[in-house]
């Protein structure tokens, strides 16, 4: 990374990594940046795979990425306590940030107003609850693909390497100027590609690092998670353990986890026109697929909203939030609509 960044003559500021191009090498940086985001990335996955839409631009690798794991361009700046919603797509808000944290194999009646779970029903009390959200299929791995990258990929198990190139979240936001970042609890070392390790990290629960055009750079132990929330990524995913993700662990457990590592993310969220999504990847196969889905922080309309939606109508949320157009079966996902406040 330093030997590329003396060679383009770019320098780092103070924080996060910004690039600034020197006078004489101003142009050769828009060359550069100019052809990586038109390019267009192709539609792969394993046969049976279903056909995603919209192309979008490759990411622009190490040069343009910040030692903190997020795709980095030339997008807005980090947030501040003044930071009010702007408006994206469908009525949605336009958020400053996202966290998305994804649980493991639980329906909705296994947490919702159970009392194992007592911080996750205290965020339902102060969010919005979508009580008719659904997996796309069973069992996990095709799951987290659909949410990230509009498709399943043609996959039908948790089957471990596999390399897909086309669209998805982190590349459509890099293409808007905007940054992505991934954080997964006892992922041994940044870009990791190894298929498990200490038999709590697995990647079948991140999809990121099935996507070719992600730099492995976005892919970060859980410890790189920003403190200083007014610093993360524009749209952040976090991943617990095998044993804090409900998966082998308890539902106490899990919600103990999710107080203490982002319960100071949740309360600061709705000041600084943030918002957290909590949801499950899947049910444990007996509940007709039905997951607990939580939206909570800025511009959120407290109650529950019984309109039906998935992990594709989540990925159309986001996109939908920061103007993205929509790909996969995104596309064709109704938005998620009536639990935003006016401004």
């Amino acid at each position: 990374m330093t030997e590329l960044r003396a060679g383009l003559g770019l320098t780092c500021g103070p924080g996060p990594t910004t690039v600034r191009p020197k006078r004489r090498t101003r142009q050769l940086v828009a060359a550069v940046a100019g052809v990586a985001l038109t390019a267009v990335a192709g539609c792969g996955g394993g046969s049976g795979s279903r056909p995603i839409a919209s192309p979008t631009a490759t990411s622009v690798r190490s040069a343009l990425t910040s030692p903190t794991g997020s795709i980095r361009s030339s997008g807005p700046p980090a947030s501040s306590a003044s930071s009010t919603l702007g408006l994206g797509a469908n009525g949605v808000p336009q958020f400053d940030h996202i966290v998305v944290v994804v649980m493991e194999n639980h329906a909705y009646s296994e947490i919702l107003g159970q009392p194992d779970a007592p911080y996750l029903n205290s965020l339902a009390r102060s969010g919005a609850v979508l009580t008719q959200s659904y997996a796309v299929t069973h069992p996990s791995e095709p799951n987290y693909l659909a949410l990230f990258s509009g498709s399943t990929q043609g996959l039908s198990d948790d089957s471990c390497p596999h390399t897909f190139d086309g669209p998805n979240l982190a590349v459509a936001l890099h293409a808007a100027g905007r940054t992505f970042g991934a954080y997964s609890e006892d992922l041994p070392s940044v870009g990791f590609t190894g298929c498990s390790s200490g038999g709590r990290y697995a990647r079948k629960h991140a999809p990121w690092v099935n996507l070719s055009n992600v730099p492995a750079e976005a892919n970060q132990p859980l410890s790189a998670l920003p403190q200083e929330y007014r610093r993360l990524p524009t749209v952040s995913f976090v991943i617990p353990n095998l044993q804090n993700d409900m998966h082998d662990g308890t539902v106490a457990q899990g919600d103990s986890w999710l107080r203490t590592h982002l319960g100071g993310y949740a309360a600061w969220a709705g000041s600084h026109a943030s918002l957290l999504i909590v949801t499950a990847d899947e049910d444990d196969t007996s509940h007709e697929n039905r997951i607990p889905a939580l939206l909570v922080g800025a511009g959120v309309r407290v109650g529950e909203y019984a309109a039906r939606t998935d992990h594709y109508g989540m990925l159309r949320m986001i996109l939908d939030s920061y103007r993205l157009p929509p790909f996969g079966l995104a596309s064709n996902a109704a938005a998620v609509s009536g639990v935003w406040a006016r401004p």
